[in-house]
């Protein structure tokens, strides 16, 4: 279930070899990228992973771009809607980074994110997600619900998102402070929104020209966003760059179950405390899910039917994917990144630029150090990380099961662990209860994990093979069980499940080529900032979730926006503002 980051969003597979037929030519100064140190991957079912030999088409483009996921899908599809000519190399047999979706024996699973709104909304307060999709002329449609079941050391219930629903749930589970407390939050906090939502991320480039599309273009929008505020919310508006935490204090907000509960949202949101998260991506999603009419959405046929419709547009546009590409080397001539070379031993040329859509350090492990400035190499190695993941996907019969099962359910063990603490809090979906065709008649679908707090350290080294290694997969997977089995109630059955398939962080780095499986950067407001999009080496960019805004949908999606439009000029970027209407 991903509110923002829920999952991982950029996902390529970079354990790479180094081939060396490729020699530099006398005129041109050419250095490859050395290897990772990585074990080649084994795969099995519908994940295994096919490659191409030879590359087929043409074998340069205007912009290469490295990975399939949401991030790298945005970028390129709106590459190819500028008119650029652009190719995306995708590892895997499948596209779609995190966010793609598997079958297997007739079960459709979704591997990350579950948990979504604003799809269907447009203009400039829109999701920079749904923005791209209007932008390449793609609808997504989906199941419109609002609520998922929590369960909570002080019980469990039925939380429904609006301005109304919760303040029964806090009645019951919390106190009448809580009641009162919660009424102060959202007084302070939606009035912000106006501010938060006023610059459309899709507005945003990385160079002087955002200020005409961005700065001069909705200058007037913000401005009234702050007149309308008044002078408390316009000076509560200036720690919409700071962390959350810091409006919460200054509300002097006591409940325990409100801080409990906002730490848990914004948990799933950004994989960081209220501490942690920028107050911005907290007001946006207040805005989302506690105004009137709002709701959350669920893409009928699966989250796969997100990345076709990314893959379609793309497409549409003259837009190029070629899977079971890897590549293994960014090569850099005359200290510009002038391309790639897949691992078959291909070189595809980037006329104008390459973009990674890999993590920050999975990026560094196609560049050679000769090339890298020192301050950039430190600064990425010292970047902490989140945790990993355990992941459970599961596809049973219904029969026992009630009809009134939910899509989404949360379970928190332990509020004085804190939500980010390692099996504590797991995350359900059951997608099949708003899709029905992503399982087989009278079957349902599961996926549950634990949100990025499985130690990466209690797993590297092991051989996958190994007893030890099996012993703690059934270990460290039984609080996923305990879970479900809490959630589905007594008409579930380990024993009667078809398919069970559990991911340890081993999985998660093998599969996804995520450096050390981790969730992204640990990067904290208030204490650092997440990397623009332009690197130092020239012509190389990155989006994804280790550049700005950071981690989740929202904020990947929009990264891909940002180099995508830093590639075009301002008059062609201001033209699509124009052409999609913010």
């Amino acid at each position: 279930m991903a509110l923002g980051r829920v999952f991982p969003s950029s996902v390529q597979f970079h354990h790479q070899t180094l081939s060396p037929s490729f020699k530099p030519s006398t005129v041109r100064k050419t250095v490859l990228a050395r290897s990772s140190n990585g074990q080649e991957p084994s795969s099995t079912g519908s994940l295994a992973v096919k490659e191409n030999k030879t590359f087929p088409g043409k074998q340069e483009a205007d912009v290469v771009v490295i990975g399939s996921g949401i991030a790298g899908l945005c970028c390129a599809g709106l590459l190819a809607r500028y008119g650029q000519d652009v190719l995306v190399l995708e590892s895997h047999d499948l596209p779609g980074g995190a966010a793609h979706s598997f079958e297997i024996k007739g079960y459709k699973f979704d591997s990350g994110p579950s948990l979504f709104s604003g799809f269907q909304s447009r203009g400039p307060q829109a999701n920079p997600l749904a923005q791209v999709l209007d932008a390449l002329g793609e609808s997504l449609p989906c199941v419109n619900y609002d609520s998922w079941m929590v369960y909570l050391p002080e019980g469990e219930f039925l939380s429904r998102i609006g301005p109304t629903e919760f303040f029964k749930d806090l009645e019951k589970y919390a106190s009448p402070n809580a009641v009162r407390e919660w009424q102060k939050l959202l007084d302070a906090v939606l009035p912000l929104s106006a501010a938060a939502m006023a610059l459309p991320p899709l507005s945003i480039r990385g160079d002087f020209g955002v200020l005409s599309t961005a700065a001069a273009r909705y200058a007037p929008s913000l401005l009234k966003s702050f007149v309308q505020m008044g002078p408390q919310g316009a000076l509560g508006a200036t720690k919409l760059l700071r962390p959350f935490s810091e409006i919460i204090d200054s509300l002097e907000l006591k409940d325990v179950f409100i801080r409990n509960w906002v730490d848990l949202l914004s948990f799933l949101l950004a994989g960081v405390k209220t501490n942690g998260i920028l107050s911005a991506e907290m007001v946006y999603m207040f805005a989302e899910w506690y105004k009137p009419g709002c709701c959350l959405e669920y893409p009928l046929h699966g989250t796969g039917a997100l990345v076709d419709a990314l893959v379609r547009g793309m497409k549409k546009f003259g837009g190029q994917l070629s899977l079971g590409s890897h590549v293994e080397n960014i090569v850099v001539e005359n200290d510009r990144a002038t391309g790639v070379k897949l691992r078959s031993g291909q070189f595809i040329r980037a006329k104008k630029a390459v973009v990674s859509n890999a993590s920050m350090w999975d990026t560094l492990k196609l560049l050679p150090k000769e090339v890298v400035p020192k301050s950039y190499l430190d600064r990425t190695n010292m970047t902490e990380q989140c945790e990993s993941f355990m992941h459970l996907h599961l596809g049973f019969d219904k029969e026992g099961i009630r009809e009134d099962l939910g899509i989404h359910h949360i379970v928190v063990n332990d509020w004085d662990r804190g939500v980010d603490a390692d099996q504590n809090v797991v995350l359900i979906s059951v997608p099949s209860v708003l899709s029905p065709d992503l399982a087989p008649p009278g079957k349902h679908v599961l996926h549950a994990y634990t949100p990025g707090t499985e130690p990466y350290g209690l797993w590297e080294g092991l051989d996958r093979r190994s007893s030890e290694y099996k012993k703690l997969k059934a270990e460290r997977s039984e609080v996923m069980w305990r879970a479900v089995e809490r959630a589905l109630g007594a008409g579930f059955s380990r024993e009667k499940c078809e398919v069970k398939l559990v991911g340890t962080p081993l999985t998660h780095q093998r599969f996804l080529r995520r450096n050390r499986g981790t969730y992204g950067p640990a990067i904290q407001a208030g204490k650092g900032s997440f990397p623009g999009h332009s690197t130092p080496i020239p012509q190389l960019y990155c989006c994804g979730d280790s550049t700005f805004p950071g981690i989740g949908v929202p904020a990947v999606a929009a990264s891909g926006a940002i180099v995508a439009n830093s590639l075009v000029s301002v008059s062609q970027h201001s033209q699509l503002l124009d052409a999609i209407g913010i």
